[in-house]
């Protein structure tokens, strides 16, 4: 059996085209495959980066809420001494000279001698309500910024994604 040179050349021919397109289907192969190992490294550091922010942010939260818990226990215990009678709330105040005494000779306006000034007793409430408030405006503020601190910062970050 003989194989004529058209023959030879046609099967050379349909050979080297399919040997083409399985190189071709090779190299496409291999990018897909880099590309998608560069896709996976950017993820994975994506993923490392937010669990670590995440990691920060619990820990933030924790400091803050046990700061909290720990000035309202202040609070309360203060609220209570006071309640019992074991503590009073005093206002530092001065009283003005007042004119009409002092021109009539009666003597010199003041609090020198006078017992000390308190807070009254329907006033004792509002007070600590402010001071409960106070306590959580300073713990959101002091979470704010450290969230602001912790996330907001620009912070370089390799991907992968680009080469």
């Amino acid at each position: 059996m003989t194989f004529s040179p058209i023959r030879v050349v046609l099967f050379l021919l349909l050979t080297w085209f399919a040997f083409d397109k399985v190189v071709d289907q090779r190299n496409a192969a291999r990018s897909e495959r880099d590309s998608a190992q560069v896709e996976v490294k950017g993820l994975r550091e994506a993923a490392r980066i937010t669990g670590k922010r995440l990691a920060m942010a619990t820990a933030n939260d924790i400091k803050h809420t046990q700061e909290l818990a720990n000035a309202l226990k202040r609070n309360q215990d203060l609220r209570d001494s006071v309640g019992n009678g074991d503590q009073r709330l005093f206002v530092p105040a001065t009283c003005a000279a007042s004119a009409v005494n002092v021109r009539a000779g009666t003597g010199t306006a003041g609090v020198a001698h006078a017992a000390s000034a308190e807070l009254a007793a329907d006033a004792r409430p509002d007070y600590f309500t402010l001071r409960d408030q106070l306590a959580l405006s300073r713990q959101m503020i002091l979470g704010l910024q450290d969230h602001v601190r912790s996330f907001c910062t620009i912070q370089p970050t390799t991907t992968g994604a680009t080469q």
